[in-house]
């Protein structure tokens, strides 16, 4: 009899309330077998098949609010906060609703039914399966199938306002990419046209530095007294010429010096250097140098350096002064970079127009051609002698000190003048000989090719590049500012001499003035009076 209650009972039911409720399924198997009607088995099979589909259709439901419920989450935008609440709100109501419009129909649904059969298993499964029901229809039976046509709107604003962020942010990144990279362009560009102007004559606006004292005065009268005949340069000191960058491919280089001293009977060299290699690898050249000229000869040593054998020369009495204190007399830096120099600057900075091409044919120049190496030229840059004149101290207090500078001609006729900087031997020529020992040196001089290039040419144009960019006054390659060293004293020649004037002949001589070498006595005569002062001191 309780078997045929329960089927009666569950036969009375609508079958939507089936279809709205979700059940066991081994309760549904077992039901199943006690029906042996075909309908009641199809019935039966329909109620499995809405529970299933129930089941599926919640499962899709809770995973599309999770994933919503997890984007909105890590959106952290107004909008999307608006979506949700509005989305939980609707939800939250249309379960409400159906809760409530369902509780009547399954509790006045055969009241008594869980008091009146509770004896038997099968009595129990069925109390806890309508209990089951209350519960879960109550917060779930609705939303499936109200709430997910209400979803998708809510999906497509979801979809509209993420379509419009991405373009948005799209939009903006593409915007600001092109901004930082006018910005970019606008700094390379300002920053080539600004060059060297901050740091020309920045060794003059520290002012821990020692201040120069001017010697033009003493060595115009030095130099007077020499073209007069009058030559006071002791040879009780080693004069030592140290040539500049390129030196090596200029056979002349400081070759008519060397002769003059010479046929004085002085004891002068030419420092057998790679100039084309960094300023500390050729101080310690030099160290070495200096010192076996000084345990040869038992004399000290008297430095003139030109162009970056002045820095060279410098660098090698900043650093191994402890060495060399006692086996050097002077040092005399003729058109030195001490402070750097703006065309290797302007050459080689970084952050400009075109820095990377300029700075790889300076490197194909440099270490391919004439196999040097690039960080000769860096060297004389602005940023590399500031950290090294930081970190190296020239002891300009204990040693005399000598710095000479000139100003280029930038006067048209200047374009027209030639250098020479070598000769070339010619083959073996039969020419005849008249038998007399000035033939043949007649003969043996015409082997001899003079090689000239237009370097003063060169170097006016430098120059005035440099006093229309710049406003500075310069030798072509040096300014007159960099070349100056505190602590020393300072020649300023009224005379226009270029770069190269003072290493190099020129094809155009004037006999009524100085020559390069008169000059360079002039200087080394100035440096041992200002020795004998500092010693009598």
């Amino acid at each position: 009899m309780g078997d045929v209650y329960i089927e009666n009972e569950i036969s009375e039911m609508p079958l939507t309330a089936y279809n709205a409720t979700e059940m066991n399924t081994s309760l549904l198997i077992d039901r199943l077998g006690f029906f042996s009607s075909m309908d009641d088995f199809f019935d039966r099979l329909l109620i499995l098949a809405s529970y299933i589909g129930g089941r599926f259709i919640q499962y899709v439901d809770d995973l599309a609010l999770r994933d919503a419920d997890r984007y909105l989450d890590l959106v952290n935008i107004s909008g999307g906060q608006h979506l949700k609440s509005l989305r939980r709100c609707i939800c939250k109501s249309f379960s409400a609703g159906s809760s409530s419009s369902l509780k009547p129909y399954i509790s006045d649904r055969r009241p008594g039914i869980c008091e009146r059969r509770t004896s038997g298993p099968m009595d129990e499964l069925l109390v806890d399966t309508r209990s089951e029901i209350v519960e879960t229809s109550s917060s779930h039976a609705a939303v499936p199938f109200i709430c997910k046509g209400l979803m998708l709107p809510l999906y497509g604003l979801q979809f509209a306002w993420r379509l419009a962020m991405s373009s948005w942010r799209s939009a903006f990144l593409y915007v600001r990419s092109a901004h930082l990279r006018v910005c970019s362009i606008a700094s390379r560009v300002q920053k080539t046209l600004r060059g060297s102007s901050d740091d020309i004559g920045w060794l003059q606006r520290i002012p821990s530095l020692p201040c120069v004292e001017d010697g033009t005065e003493r060595f115009l009268e030095l130099l007077a007294g020499i073209r007069k005949g009058k030559h006071t340069l002791p040879d009780s000191f080693v004069y030592l010429l140290i040539p500049g960058l390129f030196s090596n491919h200029g056979p002349l280089y400081f070759v008519g010096t060397k002769r003059f001293f010479s046929k004085m009977g002085l004891a002068c060299h030419i420092a057998k250097i790679h100039s084309e290699v960094s300023v500390e690898h050729n101080a310690w050249e030099l160290k070495q140098y200096i010192e076996e000229l000084y345990w040869g000869s038992g004399k000290r040593v008297i430095l003139l350096g030109h162009s970056k054998g002045g820095v060279d020369a410098a660098a090698a009495l900043s650093i191994y002064w402890n060495d060399l204190k006692d086996k050097v007399a002077g040092l005399a830096l003729v058109q030195c970079p001490y402070g750097g120099t703006p065309i290797a600057s302007d050459i080689l900075r970084e952050g400009q127009v075109a820095d990377k091409e300029t700075r790889r044919i300076m490197e194909f120049l440099i270490c391919k051609l004439i196999k040097g190496d690039i960080r000769a030229l860096e060297d004389l840059t602005y940023d590399k002698r500031k950290e090294f004149i930081m970190k190296y101290k020239l002891p300009a207090e204990q040693i005399p000190l000598i710095s000479f500078h000139s100003e280029a001609s930038i006067a048209p006729g200047v374009l027209a003048t030639m250098t020479h900087i070598a000769h070339v031997e010619l083959p073996w020529l039969p020419l005849p000989k008249f038998g007399n020992e000035e033939s043949d040196n007649i003969v043996q001089a015409s082997h001899q090719m003079p090689v000239v290039i237009p370097l003063s040419a060169a170097m006016a144009v430098c120059a005035l590049h440099l006093q229309l960019r710049y406003g500075e006054k310069s030798d072509g390659l040096v300014t007159c500012r960099d070349a100056e060293v505190p602590g020393s004293v300072v020649v300023r020649p009224d005379r226009k001499l270029d770069h190269a004037w003072m290493v190099y002949s020129s094809r155009k001589k004037n006999p009524t003035e100085a020559d390069a070498s008169e000059m360079c006595e002039a200087i080394l005569t100035l440096l041992v009076e200002l020795g004998r002062g500092n010693a009598m001191n």
